[in-house]
């Protein structure tokens, strides 16, 4: 249904600015903002045939809208895919997926290190209707080769993952998941395609929090999942059609203006990251600092080739303690002692953000998914904004030196 006159070849900075349907008969230099629920049909035979499907045209909101359109079309070409579909938010996009892609006796492997609520929503939420999974180690291919079954029809990584940056071999899961005859899907909302394009990589679907780095400034929530024209059109929108987990235009119109300056946020806000890191691994009361862009990483080199040479906006970090309890109390301490940094669940935001991911992202797993995914007491999380650097530093200094 969208539609663009760009020329071929274009880079992805320019991409991030001009992807979008084409213009109105107003010629617009912004992209339109069309809020309606509905669109008027010129006749009823015209009608018939759109409601059909058998001519292309807007109809309703909830599955075609020209804004939305056009952020779906920009996000598919900075990701390279033939395709994408807006969604009302991050997990109503990985909802969609496992709507579209799964059934009954069908079976997910999925890394037991991505986002809290896509480990509910798979394992339980998905487990009522007859859908089994198996988590294994983000970094460890051969827990994924041996996971796999013959009803097993998606792999779901997510890299680097929240909170610990772990980063899997994209291509190397793609090639197990199309030997197995399954789909790989990749969560991006960490690096976003200013950094990562995993359908190059060999992914067949990814997946996005738009409520991150897309919009850039913590404004709206909305999501996305990118793939080939025939993924979307045949799995994806007949559920959408039907079920609703619709992106609003207005949300689709934000995220559409805040991708025009994502490669520009996404580089800065990554230099600001492990200039943040390095001080880190340096400080006396600090334990384990994670971050691909730091050599100590487990995954350096692989992030390094997958993520254009950037390591993210986001550190995670142990605080030194003796036991559970201080290891809580001490992570408290240098959250509670901030001044500056916004104390929330949140990323992606030109703010730079702080949060104790095992009470607040992590905080509805069992303990025993928690600890399997890594998730201690004493961990904190930034998520790197666009302040001075130097005044970050000490508001993290005036918890991390107050440590006993």
């Amino acid at each position: 249904m969208a539609s663009s006159s760009l020329p071929p070849g274009l880079h992805l900075d320019t991409l991030a600015v001009r992807a979008a349907v084409d213009k109105s008969q107003y010629g617009e230099n912004s992209e339109a903002l069309y809020l309606t629920s509905s669109f008027t049909q010129p006749d009823c035979e015209t009608a018939a045939r759109r409601f059909a499907g058998e001519e292309e045209g807007y109809i309703y909101s909830r599955f075609t809208n020209p804004t939305v359109a056009s952020m779906e079309m920009r996000l598919a070409a900075l990701e390279g895919t033939g395709a994408c579909i807006g969604t009302s938010s991050g997990m109503s996009a990985v909802l969609l997926l496992c709507m579209g892609l799964l059934k009954a006796g069908d079976h997910v492997v999925c890394s037991r290190s991505v986002f809290g609520s896509t480990i509910k929503l798979i394992a339980s939420e998905f487990g009522k209707f007859g859908v089994t999974s198996s988590f294994v180690s983000q970094t460890e291919l051969a827990e994924w080769k041996a996971a796999i079954r013959p009803e097993t029809r998606l792999l779901f990584a997510e890299t680097p993952t929240n909170p610990l940056t772990d980063v899997c071999d994209i291509r190397a899961l793609a090639d197990l998941a199309h030997e197995a005859g399954a789909l790989l899907a990749v969560d991006n909302c960490f690096c976003t395609p200013a950094l990562q394009q995993p359908a190059k990589l060999g992914a067949d679907i990814v997946i996005h929090s738009g409520t991150k780095y897309l919009d850039g400034q913590g404004r709206v929530v909305a999501g996305a999942l990118c793939a080939s024209e025939k993924l979307i059109a045949e799995k994806f929108i007949p559920v959408m059609r039907s079920a609703g987990m619709s992106l609003s235009p207005f949300n689709a119109w934000v995220v559409l203006k805040g991708m025009e300056t994502l490669g520009l946020r996404m580089e800065a806000q990554s230099a600001r990251a492990l200039a943040l890191a390095q001080w880190l691994e340096a400080h006396p009361k600090v334990g384990r600092v994670y971050y691909p862009g730091l050599k100590s990483h487990g995954q350096h080199e692989l992030a390094m080739a997958q993520q254009s040479g950037l390591g993210g906006a986001v550190v995670s970090f142990d605080v030194k303690a003796a036991g559970p309890q201080q290891a809580r109390e001490r992570a408290f301490h240098v959250i509670d002692s901030t001044r500056l940094l916004s104390v929330t669940a949140n990323l992606g935001d030109v703010k730079t953000i702080i949060t104790h991911p095992a009470s607040t992202s992590h905080g509805r797993l069992s303990e025993e998914q928690r600890l399997a995914a890594g998730i201690q007491q004493n961990l904190i999380r930034v998520a790197v904004g666009l302040e001075h650097l130097d005044d970050v530093k000490a508001d993290l200094s005036r918890g991390l030196d107050t440590l006993e």
